[in-house]
């Protein structure tokens, strides 16, 4: 099966498109920024700053206009695909400058001449940059998650354009990944305790990764399920596929959200219902912890094999995503385990590892 239905709607690269989707994404993005700016927010404490957080109320905003837009038929997101490569361009071209600035207005690359250049500007200076009082490292994560929403739409749109309805692969395309960014949004502040906002700086790397990797990369399986009309999903595959959904998606969140509140509240906290555990005041031993090292990027694995799963088995470029995920992620969880080791110490480590016996996959790895 190819994408070529979807495709056709893909018009090539012009002059008068580059400059008509440099104003669609500027206009979408100033929008992000203002909203994130004067949107009501919420209060959250991360290890190190107050920040305010405004991308639940935004997402449930779109959450009410979008099928609004719909249902008057006002609304449209074609545009997204008809304009994709030149959205493509644009968005890398804007990576690449808005990168430049943060590059430029740190003081401490003007002043470091001996400096590393290329990897400050790859990796950025400013841990926190801020903009109007916005933190452009927590800000980037709405343009980014947001638009990885509406290309999903868009595609959805274009099945309906083409085919004339929705078949149940692009349905539970559209709820995973629905359900995927509520359960971000309704936590958002478990994202202020990642590596990311704390020890990371902002170039080009997170600035690329927000603007092109997320949006454009994880909605490739999107394509794929577009055209996939005629030979429809088994009911046997689909309860499977919300099965590994479900299950994966509750493993991922939870396991995560436990070690958070943990950090965030103290072992006062219950997890299942039962008082937390802690070895040497440190490792967490209840509730997921308890039972595997790292079974959070086991449930993430699952999620996006799961999206995957709803192209069927139309192409192998769907599952690049998770099978990408599953080696990166499986030689991270054998850094961590030696970092930690390192950290804790190797009795304490062995000892925590006699309880949590499993990095990522129960009885095998």
């Amino acid at each position: 099966m190819t994408i070529e239905s979807v495709w056709k709607f893909v018009e090539s690269p012009s002059i008068d498109g580059i400059i008509k989707s440099t104003g669609y994404f500027l206009s979408y993005f100033i929008c992000m920024f203002f909203a994130s700016k004067f949107f009501p927010s919420i209060e959250a404490k991360s290890p190190k700053k107050i920040y305010q957080l405004t991308g639940l109320y935004i997402f449930l905003t779109l959450t009410i206009l979008i099928p609004i837009g719909y249902y008057t038929k006002y609304l449209s997101l074609l545009f997204i695909i008809k304009n994709y490569l030149s959205f493509f361009i644009v968005i890398n071209i804007f990576a690449i400058l808005f990168s430049l600035y943060l590059f430029k207005r740190s003081e401490a690359i003007r002043n470091a001449p001996d400096a590393n250049r290329l990897i400050d500007y790859w990796h950025g200076r400013e841990k926190d940059p801020m903009l109007f009082g916005v933190d452009l490292k927590v800000f980037f994560y709405q343009p980014s998650l947001i638009g990885l929403a509406l290309i999903n739409l868009s595609l959805a749109e274009v099945q309906i354009s083409v085919h004339g309805g929705l078949t149940p692969g692009m349905i539970c395309y559209q709820i995973f990944w629905y359900f995927y960014l509520f359960t971000h949004y309704i936590r958002e502040d478990f994202m202020l305790w990642t590596f990311d906002i704390i020890e990371d700086h902002f170039g080009f790397m997170l600035v690329w990764g927000d603007l092109i990797y997320v949006p454009f990369l994880y909605s490739i399986a999107g394509w794929f399920i577009v055209d996939n009309n005629y030979k429809s999903l088994s009911i046997p595959w689909l309860i499977s596929t919300f099965l590994l959904y479900f299950i994966g998606h509750y493993v991922f969140r939870e396991s995560n959200w436990q070690k958070f509140d943990v950090r965030k509240y103290g072992s006062k906290v219950k997890i299942w219902g039962k008082q937390v555990k802690l070895l040497d005041g440190r490792l967490l031993l209840t509730g997921f912890w308890g039972i595997g090292r790292h079974l959070n990027y086991t449930g993430e694995i699952l999620v996006y094999l799961s999206i995957a799963l709803c192209s069927g088995t139309t192409s192998f470029i769907p599952y690049i995503l998770p099978l990408s995920l599953f080696i990166l992620l499986s030689q991270r969880a054998y850094r961590d385990d030696q970092r930690c080791r390192k950290k804790y110490g190797n009795e304490i480590w062995n000892r925590y590892c006699q309880v949590a016996k499993f990095r990522m996959i129960p009885f095998i790895y």
